[in-house]
């Protein structure tokens, strides 16, 4: 089924949720299923009752983002694509926004361009970097069901027309799968380490791939995480055996803190890392720095999108060298080449549990909260701190 195509006159430039103004008959004041009772929200239009939804998550960046370019996607196709708007939604409606987004036409309206990154403000800003596969689409139909059902535990909306969506069954890869087995691994240190450092340019952009993926590796860092944090994160403290150990201070999901072991081969990354930079080794208390810095800019944290192209960049480039090796290597460059960020906090995961306690895993990667005052859990926290310097290592060629 396909989408409804509005007439080229509604087709207007295509305004991100902060900028987007609803026409007064698509803005949903009278819906045909807005509730008859009293709602519990002041909205009184879409976009407001949306942005009301939103505002659970002001605390929480990373699914606030996920959140509005789901529910922002949804209303730009109501006003600019489908001519309805979302309070006149019905299941029917909802088949053709699921087969748009497997092929968000015109493409020049929707789609980004090849390497470009307009930002929100940007007349060349779109929705979409690209057409949704299966998983995708299940991610965004999900999130879309949830911001239904608050609509109408609100009192906004009288039903949830995805409530009668059949659930598809999607092959999908186990979350096992989604991390690298070592020997991946291996191959994609391989890449970092041969990166070009003829010029003073390349030399730097091969530092900081070096210092991201050690952070990814070694802290099983989000990439939310790498963005939001300073170098005046990393402290030192005595333990109660008398040694020295540096730590890593987080606030990563929901802003949640997590204390994260510096180990010793995580350090000398950093001071590496610092001093291609023209820095002090280490940094001093309150150190405003990002933890990754742009090439160019100053000193603005990197957005969570350049991050992630920085990674991919890093696969692409693993799986082009796999690729050269011969057809033997199909299988392990097609793997590489389907990885993400969030595959690097997986195989960080997954390789320290090959060799560690899995509770010195669960708090390294922040899966519970402990506290870290009493003596008694300073102990607890030096183990783990022993445990991940003994046991996960990076093993990058000494230069």
């Amino acid at each position: 089924m396909s989408s409804l195509i509005v007439p080229p006159a509604v087709l207007a430039h295509l305004e991100p949720l902060e900028g987007l103004v609803l026409p007064r008959h698509l803005s949903g004041e009278r819906g045909r299923n807005r509730a008859q009772g009293v709602p519990q929200v002041a909205a009184n239009d879409d976009r407001s009752a949306v942005l009301a939804w939103l505002a659970r998550y002001k605390d929480s960046r990373a699914t606030l983002a996920s959140y509005r370019k789901e529910a922002e996607r949804l209303l730009l196709w109501c006003v600019h694509q489908h001519g309805k708007a979302l309070s006149d939604l019905t299941h029917e409606d909802f088949l053709a926004y699921e087969s748009f987004l497997e092929d968000p036409q015109p493409a020049d309206r929707w789609l980004m361009k090849v390497a470009q990154k307009a930002p929100r403000s940007s007349s060349q800003w779109r929705p979409f970097a690209k057409p949704l596969d299966q998983m995708s689409q299940r991610q965004a139909l999900s999130i879309l069901n949830s911001l239904f059902n608050w609509l109408v535990q609100a009192g906004y909306l009288a039903g949830n027309p995805l409530a009668l969506r059949r659930r598809k069954s999607v092959a999908r890869p186990a979350q096992t799968a989604r991390f690298l087995p070592r020997e991946h691994w291996a191959h994609v240190r391989a890449t970092v380490e041969s990166l070009p450092t003829g010029t003073p340019r390349a030399a730097l952009q091969a530092a900081r791939f070096r210092w991201l993926f050690s952070l990814l590796y070694i802290g099983g860092l989000r990439i939310s995480e790498v963005c939001n944090n300073s170098m005046g994160d990393f402290y030192w403290r005595r333990g109660v055996d008398g040694r020295e150990r540096w730590w890593l201070e987080v606030r990563g999901k929901g802003e949640k803190t997590r204390v994260i072991p510096a180990t010793d081969e995580l350090v000398s990354e950093l001071m590496r890392y610092r001093k291609s930079n023209n820095l002090t080794p280490l940094p001093r208390e309150g150190d405003t720095l990002p933890l990754l810095l742009p090439l160019i800019g100053g000193v603005r944290p990197m957005g969570r999108t350049g991050v992630h192209e920085l990674v991919k960049d890093i696969f692409r480039q693993t799986a082009a060298r796999l690729r050269a090796l011969g057809p033997d290597h199909e299988g392990a460059a097609a793997h590489v080449e389907q990885a993400s960020a969030h595959w690097m906090r997986h195989t960080a995961g997954t390789h320290q549990s090959d060799n560690m306690d899995l509770k010195a895993v669960r708090d390294n990667l922040g899966h519970a909260n402990i506290a870290t005052t009493s003596i008694y859990v300073h102990t607890e926290d030096d183990a783990r701190h022993d445990q991940t310097s003994s046991s996960h290592k990076l093993g990058w060629q000494a230069s």
